[in-house]
């Protein structure tokens, strides 16, 4: 699956999530977001999840130093995968507006 940089792909996404980074006081991981890749989108099939990954997905559990970074959107629910310092994955729920855009982005057969 070819892999698309966010901020092309979902450009208000990604200045929205540079903004939240900037106000959680996370300069560091808001400087990745102009570079983070969209490999894939979850593919759990809840209507509510709109989670992007923006590294390959593991196996199992992430390899590395791992941490979450709780964000607040106006709406829906944010939270990032941090491992060893970079954004792996950014889990989001609750957001229509996303969601809409992925499905367009990277279609399912079964949605």
């Amino acid at each position: 699956m070819p892999t698309i940089l966010l901020v092309e792909a979902i450009p208000w996404f990604a200045k929205e999530l540079f903004r939240l980074l900037i106000e959680h006081d996370e300069s560091d991981l808001a400087s990745q977001v102009d570079q983070l890749m969209i490999f894939d989108r979850c593919r759990c099939g809840d209507d509510f999840c709109s989670t992007v990954y923006t590294q390959s997905k593991p196996e199992g559990a992430w390899a590395g130093e791992f941490r979450g970074c709780i964000l607040a959107p106006e709406s829906g629910m944010l939270i990032l995968d941090i491992v060893d310092e970079r954004i792996a994955c950014v889990e989001v729920l609750n957001r229509n507006d996303l969601r809409r855009d992925l499905l367009l982005l990277l279609p399912d057969n079964t949605e």
